[in-house]
C-alpha cells in the first residue's frame, strides 16, 4: 500500500498488532549510551562494558597522537587502574613506551575511567 493509500488509523492499528495500547502516549526516546550502563549492571558487564570504552578511548587516542601505530597495537585489559596494551612488534611496543606519559594524560581526557598506568607487552605468535 503506498503512503498516499493508507488511512489515518493504520499506523495505530499496527503498533496494536505488536501488542502496544494504540492509546497509549508514546514514551521518551532514550539515546542507547544512556540505557547501556544500567543494562550492562543488570547482566553484570559492567567491567566489560568499562573496557570497551577505553579500548575505543585508546583508539581515538592512538588515532590522534601515534597514527602509525593504529592497527598494530590494542587495549587488551583493563584492571585497577591498568592499561594493558598489547603491540604486535617490539618498535610499535617501544613507541608506546616512549610515549606514554603522553598518551596517559589524552587516554584520562577521554575514557570515562581512571586510568593511572599503561603497561605494554609485545604480542607473541
Amino acid at each position: 500500500m503506498s503512503d498516499s493509500t493508507r488511512r489515518p488509523g493504520d499506523a495505530k492499528r499496527r503498533i496494536h498488532a505488536l501488542g502496544d495500547d494504540p492509546d497509549a502516549k508514546p514514551r521518551g526516546l532514550e539515546r542507547i549510551a544512556d540505557l547501556l550502563p544500567q543494562t550492562a549492571r543488570q547482566f553484570g558487564l559492567e567491567e566489560q562494558l568499562e573496557q570497551a570504552r577505553a579500548a575505543a578511548a585508546w583508539l581515538e587516542v592512538l588515532s590522534e597522537r601515534v597514527p602509525e601505530a593504529v592497527g598494530a597495537c590494542r587495549l587488551t585489559g583493563l584492571s585497577q587502574g591498568v592499561a594493558t596494551i598489547e603491540a604486535d612488534e617490539p618498535i610499535v611496543a617501544q613507541e608506546i613506551r616512549l610515549r606514554s606519559p603522553e598518551l596517559l594524560v589524552a587516554l584520562r581526557g577521554i575514557a570515562g575511567t581512571p586510568i593511572r598506568q599503561l603497561r605494554v607487552s609485545t604480542r607473541h605468535v
